[in-house]
């Protein structure tokens, strides 16, 4: 036999927020058919991605470990943890690195059919 707190249906808003982690405005979205991406990606410790932009929106959701994103140009970093979203910078070069333990992340893509989620700097490897 189940409580009637077993039934409840809760809910939590992880991110509302029309701007990026570094306070950049989303301006708007890419024209075309819409193709929503939902992406899992486990980056290791003591790890970094390849310098790389990202021409759409895109929301990362960190489900254990932390990643801390930097900014290529200004140098500003900020560190987000398990149970902490943010939203990514559009067309900024950045990247994200690890520390001591690895990291697992949910990243949701708002782009448009035939677009990439995101664009390597010239002479870096694609992030994915």
């Amino acid at each position: 036999m189940s409580s009637d707190s077993e039934k409840t249906v809760t809910s939590e808003t992880l991110l509302n927020s029309g701007k990026a982690w570094n306070g950049q405005g989303i301006e708007n979205y890419p024209t075309g058919k819409p193709e929503i991406t939902l992406m899992k990606m486990t980056i290791p410790a003591h790890s970094e991605l390849p310098w790389h932009t990202h021409p759409i929106p895109n929301t990362a959701f960190v489900v254990s470990g932390s990643l801390t994103v930097e900014d290529k140009f200004t140098g500003e970093t900020k560190t987000f943890s398990a149970g902490e979203a943010f939203n990514e910078s559009i067309d900024i070069a950045h990247r994200g690195y690890t520390t001591n333990e690895p990291t697992d992340l949910i990243i949701f893509y708002a782009g448009a059919e035939g677009m990439e989620l995101s664009i390597p700097l010239p002479g870096e490897e694609s992030e994915y």
